[in-house]
């Protein structure tokens, strides 16, 4: 006659139920399956956190950049200008060094620096001297020289950037496009 094996709480021999250490298999794999689910949480959860937190750590990022010199731009035209992104990253490209803007410089001396892209869908506004007018080719938005809306989707008028005069040089607070949303 045989004598009746020991059994464990979980229904396993009791010569089986534990390894060297006291620890079973079963315990062991749980284990693990807990910390690779916890280290992939993790990973997952720190682009998120950091998302949500480079908000308050981003600084102001826009810098005044040239133009050119003031006297270089004929009274009463407008025309386009490249510069410099002051918010480059070496993976940039041209699209951080040639960013396109127009200047309008007025009859009074005066200058307008208006970002190239329409107020709609951020397509490129190109100038027409013969009526006075941007127009953007994409879905008919159409603005006066001065940039306000003269017709069309567009809910406003095309951004304008700040403006001063140093050195001689036209300057324009730039580096951040505008959004779609933003009031010029």
């Amino acid at each position: 006659m045989t004598e009746p094996q020991n059994e464990a709480p979980d229904g396993m021999p009791a010569e089986c139920s534990e390894c060297e250490g006291g620890q079973t298999r079963r315990g062991f794999l749980f284990k693990l399956g807990v910390g690779m689910q916890a280290l992939a949480g993790t990973l997952l959860a720190l682009p998120l956190v950091g998302y949500a937190f480079s908000s308050f750590l981003e600084k102001d990022s826009r810098k005044w950049v040239g133009l050119g010199e003031a006297e270089g731009f004929e009274k009463g035209s407008t025309r386009l200008v490249n510069y410099v992104n002051p918010v480059r990253v070496p993976w940039s490209g041209t699209s951080g060094t040639d960013i396109p803007c127009w200047v309008r410089t007025k009859k009074d001396g005066s200058f307008q620096v208006f970002a190239i892209n329409c107020a709609h869908l951020g397509c490129p506004v190109r100038f027409f001297d013969e009526s006075q007018l941007f127009m953007c080719p994409c879905h008919g938005g159409v603005y006066y020289a001065d940039g306000s809306r003269a017709s069309g989707p567009p809910p406003r008028g095309l951004f304008e950037y700040q403006t001063k005069i140093e050195n001689g040089e036209l300057m324009i607070f730039a580096g951040r496009l505008p959004t779609l949303h933003e009031s010029a």
